[in-house]
């Protein structure tokens, strides 16, 4: 049985992971019949949103790790314990908190950080020889961290955040949310998921290609 890492960086749309994205994510991977873990790093949000109102909690401080637990059903794993060889794929969800929490990408554009444990890790499991999957906006990790050996990634259809994609070195190829861009080469599947769907189905038909790419790519 395939092992995969689903990574999570928070809870809700707005300040962490996207949730119907990570559901839809654990699904495809039991149907597939491989054996899915969560995973999150132990760092403060950036910001808490209130989902309801869309406006920012000035005095609430949240942890990454213990929010996306609530996803996770209470069983995840420190990101920075993660080693390649427990697994033989890894998948990054979606949601803002890509951009804020696990990346500075939301505040700082095509000039963004990405969190060193998570750029470890990404480096690690690409050496590895382990396929990678990354949903909505999370191909910014992968633009930032292997944009130098020119991977093909999809964001969707929006050009402002393509640009910034191919500012780190990635090539960019437009995607409707119900498909998946596969680069066989450098391991890496990637989705729009909600950069594009305005449904659930849609979301699902792409995280379903890009789950189903990614455990061809396991050996």
């Amino acid at each position: 049985m395939k092992k995969v890492a689903v990574i999570l960086s928070g809870c809700g749309v707005y300040d962490g992971a996207e949730i119907h994205e990570a559901v839809l994510t654990l699904l495809a991977l039991e149907r597939a019949g491989a054996q899915a873990f969560c995973a999150a790093p132990d760092i403060a949000q950036r910001e808490v949103i209130n989902h309801q109102s869309g406006t920012a909690q000035e005095d609430e401080f949240r942890n990454v790790l213990e929010e996306s637990a609530r996803i996770a059903r209470g069983n995840i794993k420190q990101l920075s314990e993660l080693q390649p060889h427990e697994m033989d794929g890894l998948v990054f969800v979606g949601g803002f908190g890509v951009a804020k929490n696990l990346s500075s990408f939301a505040s700082d554009g095509a000039g963004f950080d990405v969190d060193p444990i998570v750029r470890d890790l990404i480096e690690a499991v690409h050496t590895a020889g382990k396929p990678l999957g990354f949903m909505c906006i999370a191909p910014v990790l992968a633009a930032a961290v292997l944009g130098s050996k020119k991977i093909n990634l999809t964001i969707g259809h929006d050009r402002d955040t393509a640009a910034k994609i191919e500012a780190r070195g990635a090539i960019h190829t437009p995607c409707d949310a119900d498909s998946a861009v596969v680069d066989r080469d450098n391991k890496i599947v990637t989705t729009p998921a909600y950069m594009e769907a305005q449904t659930l189905l849609q979301a699902e038909a792409g995280i379903n290609k890009l789950v189903d790419a990614l455990l061809k790519l396991c050996v």
